[in-house]
């Protein structure tokens, strides 16, 4: 009878290990949609005015991390999309941001700028050439030889093209003057069906008829805080102005569009049909209308969530009906960052002031000739960071390492400074988690000598970018969700870092993770 017992037992632990050790199957697609500035504090304000297909469905049935992210600071589209499919930061993939100063020429740099290629239904010339690292499409297409389905949609170039990687079979964004949706030859020639659908249903041919209003009662949209009172709101995109398609692109409908092209490819190619993992990543819009304050337009953020929520339930049941859910591995995430505040008023008495880069460097190089004599010591600056002239300080056999400290410590008396780091302490200084964001954030072939830190309340202002930013540290919370092949459904507010969603969609997929990402994979996230 024990012989009995015991024997049913080891064969019951048998059978359970093996059944633990059974991997799940490989996803036949793996859907990643980043949406720019999504929040997550706003998807749950608006919880109220959801339906039941988009953001509930997700909650309900995906995994929620409510609280990703990014291990450095000043996040854009640019750099934020670099890092999600890299895997890693700015030091090590060179995506520092949409644009940078470049050393040698001393001219701004577009992230994804590239005369050596043509553009397609575009001027622009474009390719990947900036990213330094492999991403998790090019490990896809390297795992597959060549054999995986992989395109990258999004309304804008930048973030169509970083997912993209440098190994994709195409990379399509909308085009800012003619709203047709455009490629570069890099990725090789550009699909008949895309050309179909920018000849027979573009958005061109439709824009003058689009209307934005409120989808809900306007009476539903009580949820943001602010003294400006809307009675409604409307916008079109019919007139002739160069920036129609700019302001529509800011607008829900942009989403609505991505998923058309998104319906093309699924329809005309083999995408997610067969056994080999196929990648398609997407990019949605959720900030504010034409970039202005919430507090401008305080009604359309509300409405712009309720349409995104829509056109998140949109995509998952288009996905659903042409691949099936259970089949694909989807998951959503955010650029982490959102458009700048305005400034405060000054009857609210909150302390702040302006700081000028442009000033900053040139006292700075006053300072140093007087110290070691005439020269252009600052050769340029440009977003918080100055440039100092090598050549220079070569040619006058002066220490770098000294010019650098004095430089700092010169800087951080300025009003309005917290702290000016050299690239020297940032590499080789002792090491604390602000610096390791900033750090984080630096590229030692694009980035300046010394990134000043202005205190939070502070006004920016870059003559040479025409751009002016109110400094604030405040977190930002971003989501990070997966749905679909057989993700156990789970709201987590614990942190995680976007860092980890590259080597985990790895391996779902059994390829490599980049070479860059260090992150281990997350875990117990599979039923």
């Amino acid at each position: 009878m024990k012989e009995r017992i015991l024997t049913s037992l080891i064969a019951a632990f048998v059978i359970t290990s093996l059944q633990a050790q059974t991997a799940p199957a490989v996803p036949r697609l793996v859907v990643g949609l980043t949406i720019d500035q999504l929040r997550s504090d706003y998807i749950e304000a608006f919880s109220a005015l959801y339906g039941e297909r988009g953001f509930k469905r997700l909650m309900k049935e995906g995994r929620v991390y409510c609280n990703a992210e990014y291990d450095f600071i000043n996040m854009d589209r640019s750099s934020a999309v670099a890092s999600i499919y890299t895997g890693t930061t700015p030091y090590y993939n060179g995506i520092v941001g949409n644009r940078w100063m470049d050393r040698s020429s001393l001219r701004i740099v577009k992230s994804v700028d590239d005369p050596a290629y043509m553009g397609v239904y575009t001027s622009e010339s474009t390719s990947p050439q900036h990213l330094q690292v492999s991403t998790l499409s090019d490990e896809l297409m390297v795992a597959t030889n060549g054999g995986a389905e992989v395109y990258s949609i999004a309304p804008s170039r930048e973030m169509a093209v970083l997912a993209a990687g440098h190994a994709a079979k195409g990379a399509f964004w909308l085009n800012d003057e003619t709203g047709k949706w455009s490629g570069s030859t890099y990725y090789g020639p550009f699909p008949e069906w895309v050309a179909a659908y920018n000849d027979r249903e573009g958005l061109d041919f439709r824009i003058g008829n689009l209307v934005w209003g409120p989808y809900l009662p306007v009476t539903s949209y009580k949820y943001v805080t602010s003294d400006v009172k809307q009675l409604t709101f409307k916008h079109d995109f019919s007139d002739e102005r160069a920036d129609k398609y700019k302001k529509f692109k800011t607008s829900p409908y942009a989403n609505d569009e991505v998923n058309k092209l998104v319906n093309a490819c699924l329809t005309n190619t083999g995408i997610g049909l067969d056994n080999i993992p196929d990648l398609l990543t997407l990019s949605y819009y959720a900030g504010n209308y034409a970039h202005t304050p919430n507090t401008e337009y305080a009604m359309e953020i509300q409405d712009m969530y309720v349409r995104l929520d829509n056109s998140i339930g949109d995509l998952l049941d288009l996905i659903d009906r042409k691949v099936g859910l259970n089949n694909t591995l989807f998951f959503i995430t955010s650029t982490g960052y959102a458009d700048a505040d305005p400034k405060d008023s000054e009857q609210y008495k909150i302390p702040g002031g302006e700081f000028h880069i442009k000033r900053c460097g040139a006292l700075l190089n006053m300072y140093l000739m007087a110290i070691y004599g005439p020269g252009q010591y600052v050769e340029t600056y440009y977003d918080r960071q100055i440039y100092l002239n090598h050549k220079l300080i070569e040619d006058k056999k002066l220490n770098l390492t000294e010019i650098l400290n004095r430089s700092s410590d010169f800087i951080v008396q300025m009003s309005g400074v917290r702290s000016a780091y050299s690239s020297q302490r940032l590499l080789l200084g002792a090491w604390t988690p602000r610096i390791d964001k900033i750090r984080n954030t630096f590229n030692p072939n694009t980035s300046g000598d010394i990134y000043v830190e202005v205190m939070p309340g502070w006004t920016v202002v870059d003559e040479y970018s025409q751009a002016s930013k109110v400094v604030r540290d405040t977190y930002s919370s971003a989501p990070l969700i997966f749905i679909g092949n057989n993700i156990k459904p789970e709201v987590l507010y614990t942190p995680v870092k976007m860092a980890t969603i590259a080597p985990t969609v790895a391996h779902f997929m059994r390829i490599r993770a980049p070479n860059a990402a260090t992150a281990a994979p997350l875990t117990g996230i599979r039923k």
